[in-house]
């Protein structure tokens, strides 16, 4: 993997391609607090917007925080290390998430895309001075960090007392959620079952037999490849709260 290059990006400053009005996730990404356009033109200055590869670095655990920003299109992975040297998944970034660490010095985990992404990024101390001056931002930024430790909360529960089966389809669930899906409900998983595994403390056999299952019970189907598709929510909701 390689860490993020700043110096090539993209800047946003043609707003008929990157107008921040036109973002396809502002009105449920952080910016989303921002109302006028004098708001918004300042906003849209700090920003540029990069193009993220497969398995390459934004954020690494433990550097400089450097740049924070808005996911707009793909999936990113968060992830520490843990003391044995082994990668250890905490989270995922969908679009319309906001990764990084403002307001401080040093990145508590990494940042990396897991399919080809598109973010956009601010220099954090700017983002920070802008914060500061616009309160609407600050609050929104709170609302989201405190949203980001339920849901931290949440999956101490999933992992600390769910069964294997019911940790597989809370994650199906969320990413049959939350990733883009075509007209037939069918959604490209963007984790391997083997990444699936690793974010849910479970080995691959285990992840590999519960999606298995649930195909049997005819609650998901699986078109081939990692395409998914929920037959019947209910139960997979169902499940996943047992």
């Amino acid at each position: 993997m390689t860490a993020l290059a700043l110096a090539p990006a993209q800047t946003c400053q043609d707003p008929a391609i990157h107008g921040c009005a036109a973002c396809p996730v502002r009105i449920d990404a952080l910016c989303g607090a921002l109302e006028t356009p004098d708001e918004l033109e300042t906003i849209h200055r700090l920003g540029r917007r990069i193009e993220v590869s497969r398995g390459q670095t934004v954020v690494w655990e433990g550097d400089e925080s450097l740049v924070v920003g808005n996911v707009i299109e793909g999936l990113l992975k968060l992830s520490i290390i843990s003391a044995n040297g082994t990668e250890q998944i905490v989270g995922l970034a969908y679009p319309s998430d906001f990764i990084g660490r403002p307001f401080g010095a040093n990145a508590g985990h990494s940042v990396t895309a897991l399919v080809d992404s598109t973010i956009c990024v601010f220099p954090r101390r700017a983002f920070d001075a802008f914060a500061e001056t616009h309160p609407q931002l600050g609050q929104a930024l709170l609302r989201r960090t405190l949203d980001d430790l339920d849901r931290a909360r949440q999956w101490m529960v999933l992992l600390a007392r769910k069964s294997a089966s019911a940790r597989v389809a809370s994650l199906l669930l969320d990413m049959w959620d939350r990733c883009p899906s075509g007209p037939d409900r069918t959604v490209m998983l963007p984790l391997s079952r083997q990444q699936m595994a690793d974010l849910l403390g479970l080995v691959i056999e285990t992840v590999s037999r519960s999606i298995t299952a649930l195909r049997d019970k005819g609650v998901v189907s699986l078109p081939g490849g990692r395409r998914l598709v929920v037959e019947e929510p209910d139960s997979l909701k169902a499940i996943a709260a047992d």
